[in-house]
């Protein structure tokens, strides 16, 4: 059980490969024919309620539930940022996860007029995808080059789950150039929903932040920033034309193929700031390359 209560200290959360409950030993054989084990993800059923109502059952590694579902809620626009949440109850043995506010909530309307989604792992949005960004005006904010750069050579060399068994996506909530929140999952969607519960969770400010993502620069993925109120995303991998037209309404910094030297701004471009000398960049080593190296589809 976790109770809401932004006084607590905000911690520095991380991936964890060494969590035996994350992975799993699976045997199998190569393409000589040889015998060989690796780790692979877990995949978890959890099960979300809001107040006495069954929301979703999403697909996750299975840390962080919490996180998770404060999130998903806030970027579905089913819960408020300014909502009362009196508690949120986590039971391990069923796999479900309920988040209680001051006020009952009905969604009876949203959950009749769902949307598939582009994200993994059969990510889905509730009643109309544009809603979260009418209206909309992101704080101003600058990304300076060089926070960019130390920002990806920071994530580059952290330990992850990646790294570790593959097939998982990561995002970064950055402070300039520093990671301040790190998270992981099956899916881009569930891996930023986890940070925006953690921000919700710990009264942690959006207008300074930049959030980064392994995973594509989809419409889904330019909303769920712009509801968190962020003004930055970056990615290592490629865009959507609706990802980047959305982007371009609302005045949000998109920037991909984030790679060694190499970055791609597409929208939001008034807010770099050109202060890093090139020659001082390193190229991305090969033993730290993740998600999207060599295709924009990952």
């Amino acid at each position: 059980m976790m109770k809401i209560d932004k006084k607590q200290p905000v911690p520095l959360i991380l991936p964890n490969p060494a969590d035996p409950r994350l992975t799993q030993r699976v045997s199998g054989t190569d393409q000589t024919g040889a015998k060989v084990e690796i780790n692979v993800p877990m995949e978890r059923p959890l099960t979300l309620y809001l107040n006495a109502q069954e929301i979703v059952t999403m697909m996750t590694i299975g840390d962080y539930p919490e996180y998770l579902a404060l999130g998903y809620l806030l970027n579905q626009n089913m819960l408020k940022y300014d909502d009362i949440v009196t508690e949120v109850e986590y039971d391990d043995d069923l796999q479900v996860v309920v988040v209680r506010t001051a006020h009952h909530t009905n969604f009876e309307q949203k959950l009749r007029k769902r949307t598939q989604t582009s994200g993994c792992a059969q990510g889905t949005a509730f009643g109309d995808l544009l809603e979260a960004v009418e209206s909309v005006a992101l704080p101003k904010a600058e990304l300076r080059t060089s926070w960019l750069y130390q920002m990806t050579q920071t994530i580059n060399t952290m330990p992850s789950l990646y790294l570790e068994a593959g097939a998982i996506h990561g995002c970064v909530l950055c402070k300039e150039g520093e990671p301040v929140c790190y998270t992981e999952d099956v899916g881009r969607h569930n891996a930023v929903d986890k940070i925006a519960g953690w921000m919700f969770r710990h009264g942690v400010t959006a207008g300074d932040k930049i959030l980064y993502t392994t995973g594509r620069l989809t419409s889904e993925m330019v909303i769920k920033t712009v509801r968190m109120g962020i003004p930055i995303l970056v990615s290592r991998s490629g865009f959507t034309a609706w990802g980047v037209e959305l982007a371009r309404q609302v005045g949000l910094t998109l920037v991909g193929r984030t790679r060694g030297k190499r970055f791609i701004a597409l929208s939001g471009e008034e807010r770099i700031v050109y202060d890093q000398n090139l020659a001082y960049v390193e190229e991305e080593s090969a033993r730290h390359r993740r998600k999207g190296e060599g295709r924009d589809d990952e």
